[in-house]
């Protein structure tokens, strides 16, 4: 009997990998913090918490919602004339806080739930905060994100989810960078195939081929310049706009 090859092996290896990489992230566990909705206690979020929660609670109806951390709330600040070309027209709604963790989104879930606004898609990118605060660990991270799509789709049952895999961070390959990497596979594997949720990589437009990320796409190694807003307008543009086609 022949022996199989060295690349399927690998191929059977990362496939068990992944498997129980997904296994260790349940959605229901109540002693993970990741999947217990928490607000923000930072004094100096506080204010934009609670404008964006009466944002979602007093908000028309519309198709489009953006949700998410500083990244997101950074289109109404850096990524802002992008914003105004692409976004605008489709009278999009910025549910984006600084610092939010998937805790403090599944909190402003509850506080403002999307039900009222009746979406038809919703892009979200969550979860760089989880481990870059320190507060949770990959497989946490991974069983916040899903929390977080799940009370969604409760939410707004008819909604397409445009799941942004989390940005690469960090000037070079680490530790941090690694672990979103698996996070985002898993993400992709769950998902893979369920038809209301997309999962979008943009990873590799974010890195070079050296590994590095220029300090003129993202000048922190972490929140984005305008040039990176435009990777991630023209990274969703198509998906966005198959999302919205009538059914």
């Amino acid at each position: 009997m022949s022996q199989p090859s060295l690349s399927v092996a690998c191929a059977c290896v990362a496939a068990v990998t992944l498997a129980a990489f997904v296994a260790m992230s349940p959605i229901h566990s109540e002693s993970q913090s990741t999947i217990v909705p928490a607000p923000q206690t930072d004094a100096g979020i506080l204010e934009r918490q609670s404008q964006v929660v009466a944002r979602a609670r007093e908000s028309l109806p519309t198709d489009v919602i953006f949700v998410g951390d500083s990244i997101t709330q950074g289109w109404e600040d850096t990524g802002a004339h992008i914003w105004k070309d692409r976004f605008a027209p489709l009278k999009a709604l910025n549910l984006g806080v600084s610092g939010d963790r998937t805790e403090h989104v599944l909190w402003r879930l509850d506080q403002a739930p999307l039900t009222r606004l009746a979406p038809k898609v919703i892009v979200l990118l969550i979860g760089t905060n989880n481990l870059g605060h320190r507060t949770a660990d990959a497989p946490q991270t991974l069983a916040g994100i899903r929390a977080v799509v799940a009370k969604m789709r409760q939410q707004v049952p008819a909604a397409r989810i445009l799941l942004c895999a989390i940005f690469p961070r960090d000037h070079e390959m680490s530790a941090m960078r690694g672990d979103l990497v698996q996070i985002n596979q898993a993400l992709a594997s769950a998902y893979a195939h369920d038809t209301a949720v997309r999962v979008i990589d943009l990873g590799s437009s974010f890195v070079s081929a050296d590994g590095l990320i220029s300090p003129q796409i993202m000048p922190d190694y972490l929140h984005l310049s305008p040039a990176g807003y435009q990777i991630w307008a023209d990274g969703i543009r198509a998906p966005l706009a198959d999302a919205l086609k009538p059914s």
